[in-house]
């Protein structure tokens, strides 16, 4: 087999940043990878008979579904190697109709339509509430993706540059600096940092119509006097760099995106700020408490907890809210649930450094003004993280804390009655409402001394 492996919302001209070669040889997988001019090959211990898999492979399905019929079984367990880490998963294929299969891989369903060949028709991810729809011919032809819009709209107050920042690892991070046309003398600056998983600078999600969370706030804020910069993710559109970092890894990736705005003559230097989302919000008390000159940090949904108290509470959560376990079965089939998870995912270099953090040693060590905001729904960071990360920081001595809790907003500060993510997919909109940017604005405006354009 051989794999091109492409960022996120990359042009579709744009070249791989990663290439390679895939061999199994009985129950090791030969692999050759190619980044740059780099090449280095890897022997990684498997099944014999396992089939390398990608996320929502449905061509992998169609290869279950054949062996499966050959063998003349309704119920097949398949081997996969997962490019991404390059572990060993154990899936499942359930042939539980004629023209219908069930696939499931570390806790994750697939169910799918199948024609008499084999192939798939269509299909089902409950989980995610996604519905696949097999287009041929001309439907099929018609289907374009063109590259992200990152330029400012008509009429704005404000410019977009294009820029790139060189990490220390010394790959470039490609990103958008926002910077209001009017101004007066250096302006303040802030840099967003987004949540966890390869992100685009917008910090964009499908799912979600419209959802762009940085793309609003560079908006919003540069019209009140504020410039920010916004990155892709290590390789994700225009940046480079090797994707399997920690968050230690994509701090310093944003300490260089701090020392680039201090060369710049319109920035104030000591007037940056950052604004971190998720895992964003894990990694900018990182870089506060190292570095005295930042002026500010925000918090958006940070986590006050260890990767392993949320990954289990977001475990049982799916295990308690899956409709086909019975009460009983509950707590047996969470169990399985993480013994999976710590077979596999767990296993990656930054599941582990997420797992064994504990951000509240970080967070004791962060003097600048701090503005924490959380929604009361959320079901991927809960909502008692925030006053666990005010009393932490109040304790080590730090007063300038605010925080603000938003009813009835998710993970993603959208209203949400439920905040599941489940439900992201049927969410009527993704553009964050006046009272969540509204305090974002106000903090940063009074706490940088931000002036409105002229």
């Amino acid at each position: 087999m051989r794999f091109f492996a492409y960022g996120a919302g990359s042009p579709p001209d744009a070249a791989p940043f990663q290439s390679g070669e895939l061999r199994f040889d009985g129950d090791t997988a030969r692999l050759v990878i190619r980044q740059g001019a780099n090449e280095r090959p890897l022997a990684i211990a498997t099944k014999a008979g396992a089939m390398p898999v990608v996320n929502n492979d449905f061509v992998l399905v169609e290869q279950g579904v054949r062996r499966a019929r050959f063998l003349g079984l309704q119920r097949l367990q398949v081997p996969l190697f997962a490019l991404a880490g390059g572990v060993t998963l154990d899936g499942v294929l359930d042939l539980f109709a004629p023209d219908s299969a069930r696939f499931t891989v570390a806790g994750n369903q697939s169910v799918v339509g199948i024609d008499a060949a084999g192939n798939v028709t269509g299909g089902y991810l409950p989980g995610q509430n996604i519905r696949i729809v097999v287009v041929e011919g001309a439907a099929a032809a018609a289907i374009a993706f063109g590259r992200p819009d990152y330029a400012a709209p008509a009429g704005a107050p404000y410019l977009v540059e294009e820029v790139a920042v060189k990490a220390p690892a010394g790959h470039m991070l490609a990103g958008s600096l926002t910077l209001p046309i009017a101004r007066r003398g250096r302006m303040p600056a802030v840099i967003t940092i987004t949540g966890s998983g390869q992100q685009d600078r917008d910090e964009s999600l499908a799912i979600v119509p419209g959802f762009r969370l940085f793309r609003q706030v560079a908006d919003t804020l540069a019209r009140h006097g504020i410039a920010v910069l916004r990155l892709d993710d290590r390789g994700v559109g225009g940046s480079g760099g090797e994707i399997n970092g920690t968050s230690a890894d994509f701090a310093d990736d944003i300490r260089a995106a701090v020392a680039y705005l201090r060369t710049r003559p319109e920035i104030d230097p000591a007037r940056i700020a950052l604004v971190g989302h998720s895992e964003g919000g894990m990694i900018a008390p990182m870089i506060a408490a190292t570095d005295r000159r930042l002026a500010a940090i925000v918090l958006m949904a940070g986590p006050a907890q260890s990767g392993r108290q949320i990954i289990d509470y977001q475990l049982g959560r799916a295990v308690s809210g899956d409709p086909t376990i019975p009460a009983a079965s509950r707590d047996s089939a969470a169990a399985a649930v993480r013994a999976a998870f710590d077979s596999t995912t767990a296993k990656g270099p930054w599941m582990r450094y997420f797992l064994a953090y504990d951000p509240l040693p970080t967070l004791r060590r962060v003097k600048q003004p701090v503005l924490i905001l959380q929604g009361a729904t959320d079901r991927q960071v809960t909502a008692e993280q925030a006053p666990l990360i005010e009393q932490t920081l109040r304790a080590a001595g730090n007063r300038r804390v605010t925080s603000v809790i938003f009813p009835y907003r998710n993970h993603l500060f959208l209203r949400d009655a439920d905040g599941s993510p489940t439900g992201y997919a049927s969410l009527p909109g993704g553009h964050v409402d006046a009272e969540v940017m509204g305090a974002l604005v106000r903090w940063l405006v009074e706490t940088l001394g931000a002036r409105p354009p002229a």
